[in-house]
């Protein structure tokens, strides 16, 4: 069995010093009835990244949040009893614009993003919402964005065409000027064979029309995407083929495996967030290690406007 021996993430200096800014981001933590939900508050506020509005029982938050000893005595508490309730008032605050960011405390994934695409609670802006990981090694100079992994299962091709203006925004927003987006699938030659590939000629073609300041091209199979060897042995030649900074994944399996490949073996960083709402949304989990829940809170600030 292939073990995995992977460094623990660290979420890198530079993303922190990017997503600071004077006023740090008001964000709503919704069901932070538990130490997970409240540390990661607490290390994404003393980053200086964000205001925390706690969503959720206001006797359950203070417990939690003795328990980890952090005084919350001066923030603002929403009261909403259940994860139901909390959910659907983090996600109308942000909708009503009182917060700048929404993440997902002790909930449901499907509960906490049920209540944030309802028509009540104001968030949606007529756009498809699709989910981002940017992972970082160590503390190298950039990162690899993987879209969409988490959110949709299996995207059509007007998702596909909102992940990448999406993640080009997201790319933007990190440094890189003119991001390159490989459109992922198992071979560079469209077949019919394997419909992906197809798919990603067909996006490649409506991006050359659509998507400025960015170079999009596909199919590309991942090492042609990443390896300037791989593209020098194969011959490829195309302005992304190696360099690729956001890779576009056919469905959710092979992006959720490619991302959490990365994690496991690599010790990769790997921060999330949904965009295309009106403010982002972050789909922390129990199982993300600290430095991803504080890098995903960074990744949020980057795109609050």
């Amino acid at each position: 069995m292939l073990t995995s021996s992977a460094p623990e993430p660290t979420c890198p200096d530079w993303l922190l010093t990017k997503a600071r800014r004077a006023q740090p981001v008001a964000t709503a933590i919704v069901n932070a009835v538990n130490d997970v939900a409240l540390q990661s508050a607490r290390d994404a506020t003393d980053a200086g990244i964000i205001t925390p509005v706690l969503v959720g029982e206001g006797d359950a938050m203070k417990r939690a949040a003795d328990s980890i000893g952090w005084d919350i005595a001066t923030f603002e508490v929403i009261e909403a009893n259940g994860e139901q309730a909390a959910a659907e008032a983090g996600a109308k605050a942000a909708g009503g614009g009182a917060v700048g960011a929404l993440m997902k405390g002790h909930l449901h994934t499907d509960i906490f993003m049920r209540a944030a695409l309802s028509r009540d609670a104001g968030l949606r802006i007529g756009k498809p919402l699709t989910h981002h990981f940017h992972l970082t090694l160590g503390d190298q100079p950039s990162g690899l964005i993987i879209t969409d992994a988490a959110l949709n299962p299996a995207p059509d091709a007007t998702i596909k065409q909102a992940s990448i203006t999406n993640a080009d925004a997201l790319s933007k927003a990190t440094g890189i000027a003119r991001p390159k987006v490989a459109l992922l699938s198992a071979t560079e030659v469209p077949t019919d064979k394997v419909p992906s590939s197809v798919e990603a000629r067909d996006l490649a073609a409506w991006a050359r029309d659509h998507v400025n300041d960015a170079d999009v091209d596909g199919p590309l199979a991942f090492d042609l995407a990443v390896s300037p060897q791989a593209v020098a042995i194969k011959g490829v030649t195309s302005p992304v083929a190696g360099a690729a900074d956001i890779i576009v994944v056919p469905e959710i399996v092979s992006g959720n495996a490619l991302y959490k490949a990365m994690v496991q073996y690599l010790g990769a960083c790997a921060a999330g967030v949904v965009l295309g709402a009106k403010v982002p949304i972050l789909l922390t989990s129990r199982a993300d290690p600290p430095a991803a829940r504080l890098a995903s809170a960074a990744l949020a600030g980057l795109m609050t406007p």
